[in-house]
């Protein structure tokens, strides 16, 4: 998604560049195309995008809040932590759970 973002942000600068050095343009006609073709939508689209991500953070810390004991924080904090490929939450690589983590989850609750 960041590879999206750096396009789309290289392309309205250079549509605001395009308008600041046309004879018929000016540098405020730039900076509103700048600003209303470019950073305003991504900062949008990034907020939008970004939104599942902050909820789970949300969810996940009201979830060790409310009473969660000190083995499931600490159980939960490895997991959310320690998800680099090839560590044993994480063998593949792909960022999910694997089904021993799954089934020890289910034996807690």
């Amino acid at each position: 998604m960041l590879i999206v973002a750096v396009a789309w942000i290289y392309v309205a600068g250079m549509a605001a560049l395009a308008e600041a050095l046309s004879p018929q343009g000016t540098v405020l006609g730039a900076l509103i195309t700048f600003l209303f073709y470019g950073a305003l939508p991504l900062g949008i689209v990034l907020y939008v995008m970004a939104t599942p991500a902050r909820k789970r953070a949300l969810r996940r810390q009201h979830e060790l809040a409310e009473g969660a004991g000190p083995e499931d924080a600490a159980a939960t904090a490895t997991a959310v932590t320690d998800l680099t490929p090839g560590s044993a939450i994480d063998p593949d690589g792909r960022g999910h759970a694997t089904a021993a983590t799954v089934a020890a989850k289910r034996e807690q609750a």
